[in-house]
């Protein structure tokens, strides 16, 4: 190293590094950056281990390392300083660079002057740089402090103030355990208190794989050992065999056990085994017998040909839960299901899935350094709060009814588009049932329960429409038909321009009357709307209009109100809002609005072709006109209770509005009665009710180029008691087939009356018979078995019946038809007195024939028969309860729907 390099005295402040830093500035300066690179060195290799030393070399001057000599690291802030240091010295140096010596050793002039306030003196350097070298260099060094000072405060702001919650998380993540409790999900009762939703513990069944790898090559290795013993034993002239188990035996025997009781194909379970992972999932939702069974099985494997057992762990279950719907297909689009995250996915379920989840609890634990869970002492449980339970205002017993119904007519009748029906308490808006056939079954939502369109969705080879037509039809057979469709109405619409006539005096209940000639002209260049009677029905009360469902003469009543008291009221009874059912997916009716309605509107109106309403809305709203003018809020839900039997929730009878008056209530009551009694039309009529109703059969022209090309509607809505209304029924059918039929008075009368029939003694209402009734009164047939054959015959005599005996004996032994059947007065009983075979008779066909046409020809046949409707003369019979040409004993019942096959009543 030069001489006059080692003399420099630089007394700069800071570490070595930095007085290095200078000199080698210095020397640079002088052009002698040969000597300073060695000198850098050598220095370098002294100083090695200080960081600013280095980087002066090996950065800022691009001095080479010497070998053997080791780089040390410094950090991004260290260089930055010493890169303003050093620039900052430079600077200062430049200024007195021609007064400083050219070469280090004495200097022959004495002093020299290198700046302002720095001297030189022969052979040595001052003690420390100027006070401005020391002012800029502070200065510089606070504003980069001050710099780093503020993004430090900046980025501690942003991890304390806006990403707290996520290094929160992460910390919580690394320093406790959370454990799920989930809470039990509530259960749904039917309005009796039978169980229509409950949840229970189901298991799910996994496979680790690799373990199970690992669990066979351990009963390998002792396979090993078990043939090392044998061949020692052998030297030792021992001759037993090895206990020896196959591996590959025990993999096909698990799988095939697996398959088995999972009901899961072998090649998926094989696949299974086959796997990489460490968890696969061999099935869900597997109930506790069948998981006991496999982990009884898989504890103890035995192979055939071996006394050892084989227990693998490789194989497990985890506990879960499902939801059961005992009730299956039965309400199941009022009630709903769950998916397979466990919550409500339609019907209550969803609707209620707040009440019913409840909220699942944790289990919180600390953890240690090596993620293991710290004592008791730093764990805390917070229990879940299991779902409260909900009662549903739907009655089992009655949804049987109105749902066996409906599937008979869909079947009789072919209905393309689904049926459904609605039963709701007039008095409160509780709705008693509500059914949509078809539907689904509530254990199995994603089986398409309609075979035929399964059917066709299998046979679509693309994929994409395969699933969609396979998504189309989950849609469909889930949806509520009551709530999320609409549908025009037709005639049974004519009720509230009735009551909205009444009601503002456009017409007199007692005096006015109508004048029908088969059509009328609303405005002048239109075509005439005609009546379902073309001939026209001349001239009619108020009650026979009804009656006789006369198009004419409600155009005549809704011209009369005018488009603005007839939206008025259109909006009264509810028809231009949601109910606001506690059921997901209400839909919205469509109608024309007073804005748009002109002439030909508001005729279409007022029968009930323009308007296309939901079914909950036309109930609600017919409710409205028969149990004294009050619009209700109609629900499915009565209460919801906790699991401490507390009532968290109730619904109870809610008035939206009146809508008309209690007089008024009270004559259209009065008129509709008058519809079902007249026994034309009508064949709702029970023996012993007072039944009120009214028909309808509306076409589906939206869209329609050809009007002959269109589908129907047909529906009914009837109430009963008549003079006091406990409930209020629909039925609806979506496209019958119109080769059968389509009017509401076949189509669906029959079996909205079965319902009655059934619905009314269940609810505690009995027929009160009238003396005509009394003389057409069917008779139950007495118990006769056991009973001497005189006492029979007068018994019979009595009851007015007629009797047949057969055999030789003198007492009874059997009957025909069986104890308590119904018969029309004058049926016979067939008085088996001996064991015999009787000799079958086909059943003939008595459609379209009259009643008494029909009561000779079964006679004839040796059949008795009971009829159901109207007992009007004129009426036909419109369907028999046994096919024509089926075989039956002697003597059985035909039941006969009696009616009138057109759109009256």
């Amino acid at each position: 190293m030069p001489t006059d390099v080692e003399s420099i005295k630089f007394s700069a402040s800071g570490s070595g590094g930095f007085r290095f830093a200078a000199k080698a500035a210095h020397c640079i300066e002088k052009n002698r950056r040969a000597n300073c690179m060695q000198t850098a060195n050598q220095i370098l290799c002294i100083q090695h281990a200080d960081p600013a030393a280095e980087y002066a070399a090996k950065t800022a001057y691009g001095v080479p390392l010497q070998p053997g000599c080791s780089p040390v690291r410094i950090s991004g802030g260290a260089a930055i300083m010493l890169r303003l240091f050093l620039s900052a010295q430079q600077h200062s140096i430049r200024k007195g660079v021609d007064d400083m010596p050219d070469q280090t050793g004495k200097n022959p002039r004495g002093k020299i002057k290198a700046s302002q306030k720095q001297v030189w003196k022969r052979g040595y350097r001052s003690n420390g740089p100027s006070t401005s070298m020391k002012v800029r260099t502070n200065v510089v060094v606070q504003a980069v402090v001050l710099l780093a000072a503020f993004g430090l405060i900046v980025n501690l702001a942003r991890i304390m103030l806006v990403e707290h919650d996520t290094y929160t998380d992460m910390a919580n993540s690394r320093q406790f355990r959370t454990t799920m409790l989930p809470a039990a999900r509530g259960t749904i009762y039917e309005a009796n208190g039978g169980v229509v939703a409950q949840s229970a513990t189901v298991y799910k069944i996994y496979l680790d794989p690799g373990f199970f790898r690992k669990e066979m090559a351990l009963v390998e290795k002792r396979n090993e050992e078990l043939k090392q013993a044998a061949q020692a034993k052998r030297e030792n002239g021992e001759t037993e065999p090895p206990d020896i188990v196959s591996t590959d035996e025990v993999r096909e025997q698990l799988i095939a056990y697996l398959a088995e009781i999972l009901e899961t194909p072998e090649q998926t379970i094989r696949a299974a085994f086959e796997k990489e992972n460490n968890y696969v999932v061999l099935k869900e939702q597997v109930e506790k017998s069948r998981a006991d069974r496999i982990i009884e099985f898989i504890s103890n494997i035995h192979v055939a040909g071996s006394a050892r057992t084989i227990s693998l762990s490789s194989i497990g279950r985890a506990s879960d839960t499902k939801r059961y719907y005992p009730q299956n297909e039965l309400a199941a689009s009022v009630v709903g299901f769950t998916n397979k995250d466990g919550h409500g996915f339609y019907g209550v379920e969803k609707y209620y899935d707040e009440y019913l989840s409840g909220i699942d609890g944790r289990n919180v634990t600390a953890r240690d350094a090596n993620g293991n869970d710290m004592p008791y002492r730093y764990s805390k449980t917070y229990p879940a709060q299991d779902g409260d339970d909900v009662y549903l205002t739907i009655d089992m017993t009655l949804q049987t009814y109105l749902e066996n119904e409906l599937t008979e007519m869909v079947n009789q009748f072919q209905i393309k588009e689904r049926a459904c029906g609605v039963m709701l308490n007039a008095k409160t808006g509780a709705v008693l049932a509500m059914g949509s056939v078809g539907g689904f079954d509530a254990n199995e939502p994603y089986e398409i329960y309609n075979k035929e369109i399964a059917a066709e969705i299998k046979n679509i080879s693309n994929e994409d429409a395969q699933t969609k037509a396979r998504n189309a039809a989950w849609e469909t057979q889930w949806r509520n038909k009551c709530v999320t469709e609409t549908y025009i109405p037709g005639s049974v619409f004519k009720v509230f321009t009735a009551s909205a006539g009444l009601e503002e005096n456009k017409i007199n209940y007692y005096k006015d009357s109508f004048s029908c000639t088969g059509s009328i002209i609303v405005a002048e260049g239109t075509n005439p709307i005609h009546c379902s009677n073309r001939t026209g029905h001349g001239v009619q009360t108020f009650e026979m209009i009804l009656k006789n469902s006369c198009n004419p003469a409600f155009i005549t009543i809704g011209q009369r109100l005018g488009k603005q008291l007839f939206s008025q009221y259109f909006d009264a009874f509810g028809l231009t809002e949601k109910t606001g059912i506690d059921l997901p997916g209400e839909t919205s009716s469509i109608y024309t609005s007073v804005d748009h309605m002109g002439p030909m509107e508001l005729a279409a109106s007022s029968y009930g072709q323009n308007n296309s309403l939901t079914p909950i809305e036309m109930v609600t709203g017919y409710a409205a006109v028969v149990n004294g003018g009050y619009l209700l809020k109609p629900y499915v839900v009565s209460k919801v209770v906790d699991q401490t039997g507390n009532v968290v929730l109730s619904n109870e009878k809610n008035v939206r509005r009146q809508v008309i008056s209690e007089e008024t209530s009270e004559k259209m009551r009065r008129a509709l009665q008058f519809v079902v009694d007249s026994n034309h039309g009508g064949n709702a009529y029970i023996k012993g009710y007072k039944i009120g109703g009214k028909s309808g059969t509306s076409q589906k022209l939206q869209g329609m180029v050809n009007a002959a090309n269109a589908e129907y509607v047909a529906s009914y809505c009837c109430f009963a008691p008549a003079d006091d209304p406990e409930i209020v029924l629909l039925v609806m059918a979506d496209e019958p087939n119109k080769s059968i039929s389509y009017f509401g008075a076949t189509v669906v009368v029959p079996y909205a009356r079965r319902v009655m029939e059934k619905a009314l003694p269940y609810l505690g209402i009995y027929p009160e018979y009238s003396a005509e009734e009394e003389t057409h009164k069917d008779i139950s047939v007495p118990l006769l078995i056991d009973t001497p054959t005189a006492d029979a015959t007068e018994k019979l005599e009595k009851y007015g019946l007629k009797y047949e005996i057969v055999g030789d004996g003198s007492t009874v032994v059997s009957q025909m038809p069986i104890t308590g059947t119904p018969v029309a007065k004058g049926g016979t009983v067939v008085l088996y007195t001996s064991k015999t075979s009787p000799e079958p008779v086909q059943v003939p066909s008595v459609i379209n024939l009259t009643l008494a046409e029909a009561n000779q020809i079964l006679t004839e046949a040796k059949l008795n028969f009971v009829s159901k409707g109207s007992l009007h003369e004129d009426a036909r019979v419109l369907m028999q309860s046994e096919p024509a040409g089926s075989v039956v004993d002697p003597w059985t019942v035909i039941t006969l729907d009696v009616g009138h096959d057109e759109d009256a009543g």
